[in-house]
């Protein structure tokens, strides 16, 4: 796609086409004059959320060992996951209402309520969308996948391995899913399916660009997996998983090496299979490789920015790797980071300011985070934990069938959700605390869970931020969508219930 800058200052992502203005634009309402439009929140779902939280804390009793205190703030946190899901208001405001209901009905005093706000790991994912949005800015991003279209581009099958290699080994320095998807990924892959013929929204998508934008999604998810800092909610388990006392050394190193084996099995088998259960009409792209060197002719050398960019990232992942050594912590490393991007002029800091999802992601995750950092110094997920750990021991159901359940049980929940982070926020304490009730090693838990989070990704249109990117494109039908992560769905089960438990018994974490 041509290098362009749109409205986002986002090279490669193309402004809109500016049509005729509405007619409401042209006759702007009086000033002072309210409108007649509810803007508020939605009746139903905001009934609902409400509902949850009120029979849990007026019709369900009170177990023994658990506050009221505390059996209060789960109602609150119940129908603030539910109102995630209904999404009665935007997700942050939403998440604000529900902090401020918690002060208010002295649930929690202030300081304890908004605790999570100064939570290293929240504003290092913060910091990372900074990041992504400076690789699409300066076009590093789009060139470093467009060398790979160069290199692997002769078939349409080599087309998708190149750019799902390319977006593997950007993952780590561009923690965002979304971003790499719909700043990088997708406007190349639109580009080389329409010069084919291969168009969204009609019957020629399946020429080429159905396949290249599943291959892409189905295999990011074990991309985004093999690396601590290549997915957001990645780091948000890992400090979950702090919070239940699993103390896991070395995090970045730790979290490759458990994750390598499946994670390299899949990449290399998953693009195979999308091209076997979703083959395209078009299988010889001779043209690619020249189309790319063309394109890289045109970016010229790499300018200054695109340098100090890469120099930046190449250093925090060199802090991330030996951090802990040399006592520095992974969002002090971004923090580095970012303020070498803002030193030199890479990012301005309106750049930061106009990323308007960094700021709402650091509203609900702390909002998340805090409740749930809240209810277990409270003790209400360790007596659940316990209880279903009680069950699952008196039916005699071993730790590793137990371990086997609530993985499945996990990635199926994620039919729920439209956010990966909001299901981990949701979630993930309450389930790693069961296996670990159950007898599972805390080490193999807190990471079978947290690497499980990457790759339900895909199974929906709404599953995750790339997600939504790859259905809005127009290139694969609802249905298709629908079916193929129901299927793909069992490749990831199967590929990192077989390869990953037998390569985490190599390394002895049981």
């Amino acid at each position: 796609s041509p290098r362009s800058t749109g409205p986002a200052g986002r090279r490669g992502c193309p402004a809109p086409a500016r049509g005729p203005a509405p007619a409401a634009a042209a006759a702007p309402a009086a000033p002072g004059r309210a409108s007649s439009a509810w803007e508020g929140v939605k009746p139903v779902p905001f009934v609902a959320s409400v509902a949850v939280g009120l029979a849990v804390r007026f019709l369900a009793p009170v177990p023994a060992g658990v506050s009221p205190q505390a059996w209060q703030l789960l109602a609150i946190f119940l129908s603030t996951i539910t109102g995630l899901v209904l999404q009665p208001v935007a997700t942050g405001a939403w998440a604000m209402m529900a902090l401020t209901f918690t002060v208010v009905t002295k649930t929690l005093p202030f300081q304890a309520a908004f605790q999570a706000f100064t939570n290293e790991v929240i504003w290092l994912i913060v910091i990372s969308f900074f990041f992504a949005r400076g690789f699409v800015q300066t076009g590093l991003g789009e060139r470093v996948a467009t060398i790979f279209v160069k290199l692997f581009g002769k078939s349409t099958l080599g087309l998708s391995y190149g750019l799902n290699i390319a977006e593997t080994l950007i993952g780590p320095a561009m923690p965002s899913t979304t971003a790499r998807a719909g700043g990088i990924f997708l406007p190349i892959m639109s580009s080389l399916s329409q010069n084919n013929g291969s168009l969204p929204n009609d019957p020629s998508s399946r020429k080429m660009g159905a396949f290249l934008v599943q291959s892409q999604l189905q295999t990011s998810s074990h991309g985004s997996a093999l690396f601590l800092t290549a997915a957001a909610q990645n780091l948000l388990c890992l400090k979950l998983a702090q919070e239940l006392g699993v103390q896991i050394p070395g995090q970045f190193l730790t979290w490759l090496v458990a994750a390598s084996a499946p994670a390299l099995v899949a990449l290399a088998v998953v693009p195979y299979l999308v091209y076997k259960l979703y083959p395209p009409e078009i299988t010889d792209t001779p043209e690619a490789p020249a189309m790319a060197a063309k394109k890289l002719e045109e970016l010229g050398p790499m300018s200054r920015d695109e340098i100090t960019m890469a120099a930046s990232m190449g250093g925090a992942i060199v802090l991330w790797v030996f951090g802990e050594t040399l006592g520095v912590s992974a969002a002090v490393t971004a923090m580095l980071g970012l303020s070498a991007l803002l030193f030199t002029g890479v990012l301005k800091w309106s750049d930061c300011l106009d990323e308007t999802s960094a700021w709402d992601t650091l509203a609900w995750f702390a909002v998340l985070i805090g409740m749930s950092g809240q209810l277990n110094s409270m003790g209400v997920i360790s007596y659940f934990s316990n209880a279903v750990a009680g069950a699952l021991s008196a039916a005699n159901v071993g730790w590793l069938a137990t371990f086997g359940l609530l993985q499945v049980a996990y990635y199926g929940l994620h039919y729920m959700f439209a956010s990966q982070t909001a299901h981990v926020g949701s979630l993930y304490s309450a389930f790693c605390a069961m296996m670990i009730a159950a007898g599972c090693p805390p080490l193999l838990a807190a990471l079978s869970l947290g690497l499980n989070t990457n790759l339900f990704g895909a199974i929906t249109p709404f599953a995750s931020g790339q997600s939504a990117v790859y259905a809005g494109s127009g290139f694969v039908p609802e249905n298709d969508f629908l079916r193929l992560g129901a299927i793909f769905s069992v490749v990831n089960l199967v590929i990192w219930g077989v390869v990953g438990l037998a390569w985490w018994k190599f390394l002895g974490y049981f």
